[in-house]
């Protein structure tokens, strides 16, 4: 049987038909993705209440301020993905968006500036260029879960 859109209801985390209402919302979902690149969605799920407490809620504002002893602390933590790589990218997208908070305002005014023609190729290219750990699938995988139209490539 042939899955489509309308016969498969998304997770909650997946904004369909509305956007994110924050910043802290979006830096959320991108974590999510990051972390689920190569792992099992359903072990992601049931871990996330985990991430949520050691990422503090995903408030972009506390993650930015981990140090090295909060790194340390979450590779310790049985209760989350324990993976240096995406613990630190997490970390480093973060700073990255406050950082454009400060040149846009807010994410969602920095995403609502990309050019989406081409089906989100330069909304893709400019995640990978501005965050850790954003490769093109992550990158098209978080547009959807945030509620933008990208479409599957034609391979």
């Amino acid at each position: 049987m042939h899955m489509t859109e309308s016969s498969w209801t998304p997770p909650k985390w997946i904004y369909r038909g509305k956007r994110p209402p924050d910043d802290d919302a979006y830096f959320e979902n991108m974590a999510r993705v990051i972390f689920l690149a190569g792992l099992n969605w359903k072990m992601i799920n049931k871990k996330w209440p985990g991430f949520k407490k050691a990422f503090k809620g995903f408030s972009v504002e506390a993650v930015a301020r981990f140090s090295d002893r909060d790194i340390q602390r979450l590779i310790s933590d049985e209760n989350i993905v324990r993976n240096r790589a995406k613990i630190v990218a997490t970390i480093k997208n973060a700073r990255q968006f406050l950082n454009l908070k400060k040149k846009h305002g807010s994410f969602q005014r920095y995403l609502d500036s990309l050019d989406r023609s081409e089906n989100y190729a330069n909304v893709i290219k400019e995640l990978r260029n501005e965050f850790s750990r954003m490769g093109p699938s992550s990158a098209r995988i978080f547009l959807y879960s945030v509620g933008e139209e990208v479409k599957q490539p034609i391979e």
